[in-house]
């Protein structure tokens, strides 16, 4: 999977086993477990529900593309954590953002989506832009795009709510998508007011808006929207949904829910329209997904997370502050990064500028060494339910040395 190149060192680590918020290579080395597959495994590896329900379901049949009971189970449950009423099933989140903006051009009838500049939404075409001087062009890594972004995408700067205004001001913007506070570039949280203008502002243009919780689920057990009050059009999640097997899901509001029917009322057939697909709702991934949100990420669970969360946040400051660095450190609820800026970043671009990936791979590769494995992407680390004060204090530890050492370069 081209990603693993972005660990650092010349000898990528082979896992043998992963259980709870630890993982054995195939040499027999162990580590605490921070980067929990970019997300993927934010359960903690293999959480015994949802082990034994991944089990039971492998016997009952994997896929049969009809509805299972525990579909409505799963809808039920993310309708209670999110707030909206109606929802559909994917394999990952980059299928439920893509199928999302597709349903809101199609009820819309309007033919470009807004991100925000060094956005992650999955390997969505139209999310793969940004914003420059002339409008909006292809991200510089973006590989191979289709068509020119600036054909399906308004890209603009995060918390840039004049630079929305004037964007949604053109009528021909069918959907806003973006994540609640920003985590592929670092995390970059919203501005006070930010959420509220840019409701408002999708409401008076007729704006569809839609929230990506994939990674900000690490807020609280509804996530960003939930723990702020958001009140979104559509949202998309996946990733931790199935404590690592394949699943996501995409809500939306009543008001959307019945223009889509209306929408789809009038087509002849509903399943090559580029919306779906043979395993999607597959049976053992709904059972994944019910037994993870009933039993592994719980309320109770998120409690314990944004604790260790704060005290992970608590130790990389103080080491920040005791080796006089002009870093910072940023917690959403149970994720926390530190980066090399002696501000937090405003937008993706500011957060961008301050990448340093030498400095970045040290790091890495200084923890790796140590036991300790943290998301390569950035310095983030994540908190699962089996994370334990030990294993946070241990980073600390490991941090401490590591500014220790370049304080001797």
């Amino acid at each position: 999977m081209p990603w693993m190149t972005e660990w650092a060192g010349p000898f990528p680590i082979f896992a043998a086993e992963a259980s709870g918020a630890h993982l054995t290579d195939v040499d027999g080395n162990e580590y605490a477990d921070f980067c929990l597959g970019d997300t993927g495994a934010m359960t903690g590896h293999s959480p015994a529900p949802a082990a034994a329900a991944i089990a039971a379901g492998s016997r009952r049949g994997i896929t049969l593309m009809l509805p299972s009971e525990d579909s409505v189970a799963v809808g039920e449950e993310l309708a209670r954590r999110f707030g909206l009423p109606f929802w559909q099933f994917a394999l990952t989140a980059t299928d439920a953002n893509r199928f999302a903006l597709r349903l809101a051009r199609a009820i819309t009838g309007r033919p470009k989506v807004l991100v925000f500049t060094w956005c992650y939404h999955g390997s969505v075409d139209e999310t793969l832009a940004v914003g420059t001087a002339g409008g909006t062009a292809a991200r510089p890594d973006n590989i191979g795009p289709p068509v020119d972004p600036a054909l399906t995408t308004v890209a603009v700067e995060w918390n840039d709510a004049t630079a929305l205004q004037t964007a949604l001001a053109t009528g021909e913007i069918a959907c806003v998508l973006c994540e609640p506070a920003m985590t592929n570039i670092g995390i970059v949280l919203p501005e006070p007011g930010f959420h509220d203008s840019m409701r408002e502002l999708t409401r008076a243009t007729g704006t569809l808006l839609a929230i990506d919780e994939t990674h900000t689920i690490c807020a609280g057990p509804g996530g960003y929207t939930a723990a702020h009050g958001l009140d979104p059009d559509l949202l998309t999640i996946g990733k931790p949904l199935a404590a690592g097997v394949p699943a996501a899901a995409y809500g939306m509001s009543d008001d959307v829910a019945a223009r889509v029917l209306e929408h789809n009322e009038r087509l002849e057939v509903s399943d090559v329209g580029g919306i779906g697909g043979t395993l999607s709702g597959n049976a053992l991934s709904l059972a994944a997904m019910r037994a993870t949100l009933a039993e592994v990420l719980t309320d109770g669970a998120f409690e314990r997370m944004i604790e260790l969360g704060a005290r992970f946040e608590d130790g990389v400051r103080e080491q920040i502050s005791a080796h006089g660095l002009p870093w910072h450190v940023t917690r959403l609820g149970c994720r926390v990064e530190y980066a090399f800026s002696p501000e937090p970043p405003r937008s993706g671009s500011e957060a961008a500028a301050a990448v340093d990936r030498d400095l970045d791979r040290f790091l890495h590769l200084h923890a790796l060494n140590r036991g300790v494995l943290m998301t390569p992407f950035h310095n983030m680390a994540l908190i699962s339910p089996a994370t334990t004060a030990e294993d946070v204090d241990r980073h600390g530890e490991v941090f401490a040395e590591a500014l220790d050492r370049l304080a001797m370069l």
